[in-house]
């Protein structure tokens, strides 16, 4: 189990939470030893004069006990009582105290038993070995009984209002690094968030905030001049692909062979720059819409079925619906569908399912494919990376890179395994509820 936080602002609390704890047991300490204990000394000492004045008494006549006794009763209040007169005037409600028989014993140089008991004041009875059978009370009156626990809330507010304190003032000083996390995460998913304000924190945190906004601005000015770029050289290349398909069209029936050849090159071209403008098409610009994705699966499959292959599909009819972007999501089926097509032979198997605990749907497409090298599963996600060991080297390697890009736009993971009896299974999950 971890103690210490890993936050900046959890351990930014436990430190102050940690110096405070050692200030409010300093502070207790030093008023326990340089307040309340000499208060107690000097208590002890005053009351065994009181007992010193009375003990001798214990040897007089009733008499003389009687008249001595009121007499000091009229100056000091104080009281010599008998152990059955004692129980009668309220001894049977005091409490024995250690501390303050310990401290007694010392000034009467004898063994002595202190007890406490409280009605508008509080009462010390005293009995001292020298006189077994006889209660000295002596009552203390201007000591009430919330004088010390007073002290001890007054210590435990100020360490409270202090721990307080320091949590708003951690929380003030976080919370623009808290924006700044929530940003660099729309980074990393290829959006780009309003500039964050640099005027909020620390002036090592400001200038925090500076860096990440000029690097964002950099990082969506890159992005731009990027898109631009495929955009015109798509266009640029698409033209002399139409002047040369239009010249191969007009060859002799005797070079046939070599026009089929010309044709399915420039196709292959067109697919490869249509993939290229694909993984650079910013899917966050369509709008979100409240889908069930078995129906986009349905929907996907009918368009794709072909003859000889069979698409099985196990979908789970209480699978809830979604937050996505329908085309950027059909286009993730699209996908996954053509490569199970294209690297496989066989039945494709197509299954959907809900997760109560995680709060997320599944897809999973599995072929009876070679299968992809356990050691290139996480390269497969990289651009112009292809699986040519086991299936091919068709394509331009975009494909999976586009997958991703589109599922982790949605807040969802993709995760690829081989089958235990052979092809490739991949597992698309997604959030039930997801945020813009």
């Amino acid at each position: 189990m971890r103690i210490f936080p890993r936050s900046a602002f959890g351990q930014t609390v436990f430190l102050i939470g940690f110096l405070l704890l050692i200030n409010q047991l300093v502070s207790y300490f030093s008023v326990a030893f340089y307040v309340i204990k000499p208060s107690t000394q000097q208590i002890s000492h005053l009351i065994s004069r009181q007992v010193n004045l009375l003990l001798p008494v214990t040897t007089l006549t009733a008499e003389e006990q009687a008249l001595i006794s009121k007499h000091v009763q009229t100056i000091t209040g104080s009281q010599l009582f008998s152990a059955e007169q004692a129980m009668l005037h309220g001894l049977a409600n005091a409490s024995y105290y250690s501390y303050f028989s310990q401290q007694m014993s010392q000034e009467l140089q004898t063994e002595a038993e202190v007890r406490i008991s409280q009605t508008d004041n509080f009462v010390f009875w005293v009995r001292s070995a020298a006189a077994p059978d006889y209660w000295v009370r002596v009552p203390l009156a201007g000591l009430e009984e919330t004088s010390f626990p007073l002290l001890t809330f007054y210590l435990l507010m100020i360490g409270v209002l202090s721990v307080i304190g320091g949590w708003l003032l951690a929380r003030h000083l976080n919370r623009p690094l808290q924006s700044l996390q929530l940003a660099a995460i729309q980074v990393g998913r290829g959006e780009f968030p309003a500039p964050l304000s640099e005027e909020a924190g620390a002036t090592e945190i400001i200038a925090v905030t500076k860096a990440f906004n000029y690097m964002a601005s950099g990082i969506r000015q890159l992005e731009q001049d990027r898109a631009l770029l495929m955009a015109g050289v798509s266009h640029d290349l698409r033209t002399p692909l139409t002047r040369i398909r239009l010249a191969s069209e007009m060859m002799t029936e005797q070079d046939s062979w070599i026009r089929e050849g010309i044709v399915n090159d420039i196709e292959d071209m067109n697919a490869i720059i249509d993939q290229f403008i694909d993984y650079l098409r910013h899917h966050k610009q369509e709008e979100l819409q409240h889908i069930n994705l078995n129906d986009l699966i349905e929907e996907t499959v009918q368009a794709e079925q072909v003859q000889q292959r069979q698409l099985v599909t196990r979908l789970d009819q209480q699978l809830p619906p979604i937050w996505c972007r329908r085309i950027a999501m059909k286009r993730v089926l699209n996908n996954l569908l053509e490569n199970a097509l294209r690297y496989s032979e066989g039945d494709i198997e197509i299954s959907s399912g809900y997760e109560r605990s995680q709060k997320r749907i599944y897809l999973e497409i599995r072929d009876h494919g070679p299968g992809i090298p356990e050691h290139k599963m996480q390269a497969m996600f990289s651009p112009f990376v292809q699986g040519d060991e086991a299936r091919g080297s068709g394509g331009s390697g975009l494909g999976l890179a586009i997958i991703k890009k589109i599922i982790d736009m949605h807040q969802g993971e993709i995760r690829l395994h081989n089958h235990a009896y052979g092809g490739l299974v991949v597992t698309v999950l997604l959030p039930s509820k997801f945020s813009n």
